[in-house]
Order: structure tokens, then sequence, then C-alpha cells
């Protein structure tokens, strides 16, 4: 009797790490993060367009549907809770999400935990502040504004995708404590599936 045959690997196999123990597929692959990135790099674009208004530095802001609601919710004492408008500190939200998923590699959910989490912790929050200033804003101002309701938009588009990631860590580090191994150090230098 003939031993099967094993299909040869490839170059892209080699380049590609494994799934996660149990997954169909790598949440740290390339294709799930280049475009979490693409979404964070618009989304910082549009938040810094919006700063630029509360920052006096351009005299008005698009506004295609909902009239003066723009500048309703970007000049609110809502928008100004903190010193730094909602705004910018929305545009650093997204720089930061855009800097932490792209640190390491297809593998980063084993050998970078640390970076994973704290790329978990950039965009979850990220998201939930969206939806309390989407709800604030029929509620409180009675208003709308459209490129916050965009930048809200993008900022849930990428939850899901970076807790699939997140989950992906946790579960690893899980792991790690389940053969008595340290998970300090698995956290922070990264260790074997």
């Amino acid at each position: 009797m003939a031993a099967p045959r094993r299909r040869p690997v490839s170059t892209s196999d080699e380049a590609q790490p494994a799934a996660p123990p149990g997954w169909s597929y790598n949440p740290s692959a390339w294709s799930q993060r280049w475009w979490i990135a693409g979404v964070a790099g618009l989304g910082c674009l549009v938040a810094g367009y919006l700063a630029l208004y509360q920052f006096d530095m351009i005299g008005s802001v698009w506004e295609p549907w909902f009239g003066a609601g723009s500048k309703i919710v970007l000049r609110s004492p809502l928008s100004r809770v903190l010193p730094i408008p909602d705004a910018a500190l929305g545009a650093l939200a997204y720089l930061l999400d855009l800097v932490t998923g792209l640190i390491g590699g297809p593998d980063r959910w084993r050998t970078m935990p640390w970076m994973v989490i704290l790329f978990g912790i950039a965009v979850g929050p990220l998201g939930a502040v969206s939806v309390l200033l989407v709800i604030a804003q029929p509620v409180l101002l009675n208003a709308w504004c459209s490129l916050c309701l965009f930048s809200a938009l993008l900022s849930l588009i990428m939850i899901g995708p970076a807790m699939d990631e997140v989950l992906a860590s946790l579960q690893h580090l899980r792991r790690v404590s389940e053969r008595r191994e340290s998970v300090w150090t698995a956290l922070w230098h990264g260790t074997g599936c």
C-alpha cells in the first residue's frame, strides 16, 4: 500500500503562519489587518478634518444632509468636555488604531499578545465612544453631523475583526497558562503555539 501523497508546501504556505488552534483563519494575517488599517487611516483623515474646524483652522465643514447640524454638533459644549476637542481626540485614536494594527507580523496573535491587546483596547473604546456620541446628537443637541456619523460607522466597522484577533491572543495565553508556563513571559515575549 502506497503512502498517502502530501501536498507540496509552497512558499506562500510558508509565509502564512498557521491559524490559531480551532480557528479556520488567521485573524493576524495581513489580509485581515490591511483593510482595518485603511479604515483607521480614513477615520483619521475625517476626524482630522473635523478637528481643523473645531480649532478654527477652516471656516466651515462639509454637511450634505443636515443643514447647520454639523456646526451645532461640532461647536457644542459636548464636543469640548475635555480640554481637547473630541474630533482631535478621535483623530489621535484612529492614528493609534492604525499604528497598533500595523505593528507585528501575521503571527502576532502568539508572538506579540501585548500589541494585539493594545490594538483591541484602542479600537474597542473608540467604537463605544462613537456610539455614545451618535446617541447624544439627537438626544442632547437635537442635531446631526454627517461626517461625525460616518466617522462613527468607521470605528464600528473595525471592532469585530479587531476583537477576533484579541480573542485569539487571549486563547493563546490561556493555553500557555494551562501548560503551566509563564503567561507574563508569553504576553510580552511570545511563545510557540
